[in-house]
């Protein structure tokens, strides 16, 4: 039977997990595992509620969270076409710094590009 066999690695993002940088602040700070843990979860939940309470948060050389309030606007239902209300809501922002946004313009030459492989196989 012929089947179609995809690489996907190519089109995997990797991402930066909570866990993973509480263990960076082990390893490359040395503050032990629980230290690191609780500092991680303290900024992040002081991020969110700082959000939640309506304030923006803005960190120098990387950028700023704001909350923005959308206001309502008419919708469909894709399915059956009806018109459905969306209502007003707030929206967590994201707008990264010119500092950073060169670093990642930066970062980015010819031969460190991925491109997508696809491989035919047979199993």
């Amino acid at each position: 039977m012929n089947a179609m066999e995809f690489t996907l690695e190519a089109l995997e993002t990797p991402a930066l997990t909570k866990a993973h940088l509480a263990d960076l602040l082990f390893e490359q700070i040395g503050l032990n595992k629980r230290e690191s843990k609780d500092m991680v979860e303290a900024f992040f939940d002081l991020v969110a509620g700082s959000l939640i309470d309506g304030t923006d948060v803005k960190i120098s050389g990387f950028g700023n969270f704001q909350i923005r309030v959308k206001a309502p606007r008419p919708g469909r239902n894709p399915r059956t076409g009806e018109a459905i209300p969306i209502g007003a809501r707030r929206v967590a922002t994201f707008h990264a710094s010119a500092k950073l946004k060169e670093q990642i313009h930066g970062s980015i030459d010819e031969e460190a590009a991925q491109e997508v492989e696809w491989s035919v196989g047979t199993e």
